[in-house]
């Protein structure tokens, strides 16, 4: 009954994102996703990625029938697309056996095995439409949300020394090894998301069901909520407010200043100021923080390999975020509180809200709400004060890490197993 309800919710907020997109005259996720069943897709490494996380339901017979099928779909594409000299790109195949396992699930399945069927053909869609999503709710933003409040975080962000300005000169220093790097890294989050996932849910195929917790439920709730908050607090980013949009296609015409990254901009009482319809207001708080810091959070009871290549990735996106000039240094503060916040809140809905949960999503909340009313109402203060109001940042988040580690820390006390010692004869 819960996936059939989170299902009917998701499909209706589509229809409603879509019917929204069309009255701007712009296309919905619905439309962009149905295209790529034939025309090039945006991203084929994340319909890859989506098949790969269907895959897991299936045996291992099926899944080199899957691969193979796409795979093969996928050659024929390309070949037509290089005889008739388009852009050449794939994941159509992916597309199309995510779909086709959708219909053998509802055709050939019954019981218990239509269903976890239908769950990982739903988590891999899930995954592919969060993307077109995501996509459409940007654009949203950027026609509905004509003022921006960029001043503001950028006066807010002088109490941490202002790191996007300092991580963007480091970036372009480092030339381009560098920055292709950090742009790989950025782009292909979702990707290491998929990685992390397939390790927590390698043994659905053989236990026929699915864990109670992962790391793809936080990435798709993260999704959902954090664009929400795009639109009580709309910010564009540094790279288009004070750096005319160089290098990131927009917002030339409309700029606070061209200085970033080589120059602060003035100190003056910030106010909102009017800008294009076309960027996106897509910065407070960071999602691309707040789901590498759920990868980071959900790699550490893998493997040594696995933690390790958490923490490269949460390292690696925040210089990206920062030193590509789309956020500033608040935002990433308030996408990693976002992060344990929403994470708490799934293991505490997992548990039955017992009183612990409550405080600690409640702590979380309340830091995250008390971030954006300081960063609103009180940028000049945080700016003239950084030694005070500089380490209270930092405090209040490491606030909200530490109630998480130790709380679920003591959930994990009270669920592991206990062992039974095993009595052994004693010699007379």
């Amino acid at each position: 009954m819960l996936w059939a309800a989170v299902s009917v919710a998701a499909l209706a907020f589509l229809i409603a994102l879509e019917i929204t997109a069309r009255r701007y005259g712009l296309r919905g996720p619905i439309t962009n996703q149905v295209q790529e069943l034939i025309f090039g897709p945006k991203s084929g490494a994340l319909l890859y990625a989506g098949m790969a996380l269907m895959m897991l339901v299936l045996t291992w017979r099926q899944r080199f029938i899957a691969l193979g099928a796409a795979l093969a779909i996928d050659v024929v594409f390309f070949l037509v697309r290089w005889t008739a000299d388009s852009r050449l790109t794939f994941g159509n195949g992916a597309l199309w056996v995510l779909l086709s396992y959708g219909v053998i699930a509802v055709t050939r399945r019954t019981g218990r095995e239509r269903v976890l069927l239908l769950k990982g053909v739903g988590l891999g869609l899930l995954l592919v439409t969060g993307r077109k999503t995501g996509d459409a709710w940007l654009l949203i933003t950027s026609k509905t949300r004509p003022m921006v409040l960029d001043q503001y975080v950028a006066t807010a962000d002088r109490a941490l020394g202002d790191p996007s300005w300092l991580m963007g000169r480091v970036v372009r220093a480092s030339g381009p090894i560098g920055s292709h790097l950090l742009d790989a890294v950025y782009i292909q989050l979702a990707v290491a998301a998929v990685l992390v996932a397939l390790y927590q849910l390698r043994h659905v195929a053989t236990e026929r069901r699915f864990p109670r917790h992962h790391l793809v439920r936080t990435f798709l709730v993260i999704g959902l909520l954090g664009p929400a908050i795009y639109m009580l607090f709309p910010v564009v980013g540094p790279i288009y407010a004070y750096g005319a949009g160089i290098g990131a296609g927009g917002g030339e015409h409309w700029a606070l200043a061209n200085v970033w990254p080589n120059t602060l901009p003035p100190f003056a009482a910030p106010h909102p100021v009017i800008f294009d319809a076309v960027t996106p207001r897509n910065c407070m708080p960071s999602l691309h923080t707040a789901w590498a810091t759920a990868i980071f959070i959900h790699s550490r009871k893998g493997p040594r390999s696995l933690r390790y290549a958490g923490t490269f990735w949460l390292i690696a996106t925040l210089c990206a975020t920062l030193g590509f000039g789309y956020h500033y240094g608040a935002d990433l503060i308030a996408g990693v509180v976002f992060a344990f916040t929403i994470e708490a809140g799934l293991r505490a809905h997992d548990r039955g809200w017992e009183r612990s949960g409550i405080r600690l999503v409640a702590h979380g909340a309340t830091v995250f709400a008390a971030l954006l009313v300081a960063y609103r109402y009180l940028p000049m203060e945080m700016a003239e004060h950084p030694w005070v109001y500089g380490p209270l940042l930092l405090l209040a988040m490491a606030s909200v890490v530490h109630g998480y580690l130790r709380t679920t820390k003591l959930w994990d006390l009270k669920t592991a197993p206990v062992q039974q010692v095993e009595q052994q004869p004693v010699l007379v």
